[in-house]
Order: C-alpha cells, then sequence, then structure tokens
C-alpha cells in the first residue's frame, strides 16, 4: 500500500512538473554579444525609440560615461517611423554604402566624416507594439525577423531585436512580447534586450513610478531611461549602476531602474 502511494506521488510530482515546463519562458540561446562588444549601433523600429529625444541618443551618453578613453567611438542612430512594424522598412536600403552613418557628430557639433565601409556593429530591430503578438502580424515579424536578420549580417554586421514593453493598462503582454521575441531571438541566433521584462520588473518594485506618456503606451522620459539602461547593459555587457549619466532624473529614481535594468539583463540571460 505504501508502494502505490509512493508511485501516485511521484506521479503526481512528475506531472506538475511537466506543467510547469509546458508553461516555462522559452530561454534565450544568445546571451552576450562578447567578446567583441559593438560600439555603433542603428535602432531601426519606432516611436517607442524616439520619444523623450530619442532613447539612442540617452544610450550613446551613458556609453561615452562609462568608457570615456573611447567616447569617440560610441554612436548610435535611429531610423524610425511612427506605428511601424518590420514591414515597413528598408533594411536593404538603409544598409547600403554611403548612406546611413556616412557622417556624424563630435560632442562641439563639428561634422565628422566616418570612414567608408560598414558603419554600424550591429542593428537593433524592434517591431510594432503589438506586431509580434497579433494574431493578423505575428505572421509578418516572424517574416521580416529572419529577412532582415540576413541582410543585417549580409552586410558584415549583427542582428538584434529589442523586446518592447506591455501597455500600462494590458500588462498580461509582457509575457507574451517576451516569449515573442525570445523565440524570434533563437530562429536567428540573435540577442534579444529584454526591456519589456524590465518595465514589469519596476511596475512590480515601484508602481508609483510612472512609466508610460499619458496614451499608456509610449514611455515617460523615466521609461526611455529604462529602455537605454536595458540597452546599455545587453549591448555592452557592462552593468549600468552608477553610471553618471542621469538625464536629469533624481537620483533615487535612477538607482532604482539602474539596477531594476541590470537584474533584469542577469536574470533573463541566466547569468
Amino acid at each position: 500500500m505504501m508502494r502505490l502511494f509512493a508511485r501516485v506521488m511521484v506521479a503526481m510530482c512528475l506531472a506538475v512538473a511537466i506543467g510547469f515546463n509546458a508553461q516555462a519562458q522559452t530561454r534565450p540561446k544568445v546571451t552576450s554579444l562578447g567578446p567583441d562588444f559593438p560600439k555603433a549601433s542603428l535602432f531601426v523600429g519606432n516611436s517607442f525609440f524616439y520619444f523623450n529625444n530619442g532613447m539612442p541618443g540617452h544610450l550613446t551618453f551613458m556609453e561615452r560615461a562609462a568608457d570615456p578613453e573611447n567616447k569617440a567611438a560610441y554612436r548610435n542612430t535611429m531610423a524610425t517611423i511612427g506605428g511601424s512594424g518590420l514591414d515597413w522598412h528598408d533594411m536593404e536600403n538603409l544598409l547600403r554604402p554611403g548612406g546611413l552613418g556616412a557622417y556624424s557628430f563630435d560632442e562641439q557639433n563639428v561634422v565628422i566624416f566616418n570612414k567608408p565601409g560598414r558603419q554600424y556593429d550591429v542593428v537593433v530591430m524592434m517591431d510594432c507594439s503589438q506586431c509580434p503578438i497579433h494574431p493578423q502580424l505575428k505572421d509578418a515579424f516572424a517574416t521580416f525577423a529572419k529577412k532582415d536578420s540576413e541582410i543585417v549580417r549580409a552586410h558584415g554586421m549583427r542582428p538584434v531585436f529589442f523586446m518592447s514593453w506591455a501597455y500600462a493598462d494590458k500588462p498580461e503582454m509582457t509575457e507574451q512580447l517576451a516569449e515573442a521575441y525570445t523565440v524570434a531571438g533563437n530562429a536567428n541566433d540573435a540577442l534579444v534586450i529584454p526591456a519589456g521584462l524590465a518595465f514589469a520588473r519596476v511596475r512590480k518594485l515601484q508602481p508609483e513610478l510612472n512609466l508610460y506618456a499619458p496614451d499608456k503606451r509610449h514611455p515617460s522620459l523615466a521609461g526611455t531611461y529604462l529602455a537605454a539602461c536595458v540597452t546599455f547593459a545587453a549591448l555592452t555587457g557592462r552593468s549600468p549602476v552608477g553610471n553618471t549619466y542621469t538625464t536629469g532624473l533624481d537620483a533615487p529614481t535612477v538607482e532604482l531602474l539602474q539596477k531594476a535594468a541590470w537584474d533584469t539583463v542577469q536574470d533573463y540571460y541566466g547569468r
């Protein structure tokens, strides 16, 4: 009788374990861009990138603050269309020789003509806020994630995906977007930046901190800074904790966002 009871209990435990595994979030295969960490990045996406004077610009300030000896090497460019999905962008045209990145500006706004050839190390791609999980749009996300990754690699650059965040009033989007982007990253051997998971973490840690604009979709300045911190950690492999660039946010908020970003990246990549 005891043996039968033990067998039943083991079977129940196995069933529970299998059930948990079936619900588990897919784990990312690519967890670092090192040792050759990128310094020049092209961000292809939509208004989630360009709000608050552009998340990539804040990222540049963070990178230069963290590595002042090489600050001139850090450069981030946006190619964005409001409301766009990846299928709105002509990736081949964006990466044409002599096009984007041919020149840039230094800290004194002096025009710098960059050397001809490959202008960016990575291309960070984000689909529209619902596209990866929308019944009528998710197939296009998978198709263009693959197509654009192949184009990026053909130009000697590495593809990266930016996991966007849930709407303020639709928190269930977090896990759905995380799964969709992780699956796409794995399918295309690409790193995924877990910004959406960082938004969810901060909302749990400090619900009163507003990460959103009034439309409950776009980022507030704090939201943009959080996204920059996560991107910094993912692309450079460095912790944003203690970074001196704060974009004018108060010290306690900066500390919270920097630590949440680093903890999210560590957890997502399984470090």
